[in-house]
């Protein structure tokens, strides 16, 4: 066993994943560089929020071997956190954003307990959670607005001449920190940490005999999957200036990054990120012009015929195809 745990922690893992990064920004870059349309750029925009959150979902899922279906309460609390504290304490937008990350994480220490369960019963106690946050930000309608909502959220800044609150400068926002979340994920998959995490997926009492402690290395995964959607909650209430309890913490924020992830390749760095921006627009592009209203059944057809033709998800598809084709020129 020990001969495997130099391959997975080596420095060398960082050129590469920075390498990977690199390629992801230039590519990230042609919609502007095409002087893509404000309409087009708001599709990026939320199709990148998705991203994040399936990252965050797939850290969970993939490292955790937890399946989530509450992380629409991180994204919730991140949302209201950086909200209220921007608009009620008057702390800096881009100071509030990492803190609502910070709070999330807090959010996250009340599911400990859950951290027994696993399977289907740590998915719906996670679900569970998520209810009673919504509930909560419903009755304490005197610092979240309740059903009313919460408005007047104070827009992003202006960086370096760049205005953040605009599409182009939310974009450019929302592809670096995707691409930094997309990086710390690629560090965690390859250091001792993530081996230990992909071990105790595999046989949680198998770890425990050689001394990992799988409750500390969960509790940990689910504090980062926290903090990253409570960062994305956050930065898209800044960005859409509107919050209220039933969309902050809907179910959408649930299941939408769970059929991003398998679909792109939740075993993978970049399948989440592809995985939501290909789902994201097929589901408003075009599943909208064939069925206006229940859309999303169709996403639902798509999610089986890529589980049944691809298990491993789109990347997966893609190198399977690649390593067909270089085996039949060899």
């Amino acid at each position: 066993m020990s001969s495997h745990v130099p391959s997975v922690s080596r420095p060398s893992s960082w050129p590469s994943s920075i390498v990977f990064v690199g390629i992801a920004l230039v590519l990230a870059a042609l919609p502007l560089a095409a002087g893509a349309g404000n309409y087009f750029l708001g599709l990026l925009i939320s199709a990148l929020i998705l991203a994040g959150i399936s990252l965050a979902w797939a850290l969970l899922g993939n490292l955790g071997g937890m399946v989530s279906f509450g992380h629409a309460a991180f994204f919730g609390v991140g949302s209201y956190a950086s909200a209220l504290l921007s608009a009620k304490l008057g702390l800096p937008v881009l100071l509030s954003v990492p803190l609502a990350g910070v709070i999330a994480v807090g959010a996250s220490l009340l599911m400990i307990p859950a951290l027994r369960l696993s399977g289907p019963y740590f998915a719906l106690a996670i679900l569970a959670y998520s209810q009673i946050f919504r509930i909560l930000a419903t009755e304490l309608s005197w610092l979240t607005g309740g059903a009313a909502g919460f408005q007047a959220i104070p827009q992003l800044p202006t960086v370096l001449g760049l205005d953040l609150a605009s599409r182009s400068g939310s974009y450019v926002l929302l592809v670096v920190v995707v691409a930094l979340c997309a990086l710390v994920y690629a560090l965690v998959r390859r250091s001792l940490v993530g081996t230990a995490l992909r071990a105790i997926a595999d046989s949680e009492d198998a770890t425990r005999v050689v001394g990992v402690n799988s409750m500390l290395l969960k509790a940990w995964m689910l504090a980062l999957s926290a903090f990253i959607t409570g960062v994305f909650g956050a930065l898209n209430a800044h960005i859409i200036g509107f919050l209220e309890p039933d969309y902050a913490f809907s179910g959408v924020w649930s299941v939408l990054p769970i059929i991003a992830a398998i679909f792109g390749g939740y075993r993978t760095t970049f399948g989440p990120i592809g995985g939501a921006v290909i789902i994201y627009l097929f589901d408003q592009v075009v599943a909208k012009s064939i069925i206006a209203v229940g859309h999303q059944i169709l996403l639902g057809f798509l999610l089986a015929a890529m589980i049944l033709l691809a298990p491993n998800g789109l990347l997966g598809l893609a190198e399977r195809f690649l390593k067909g084709r270089r085996d039949a020129e060899a």
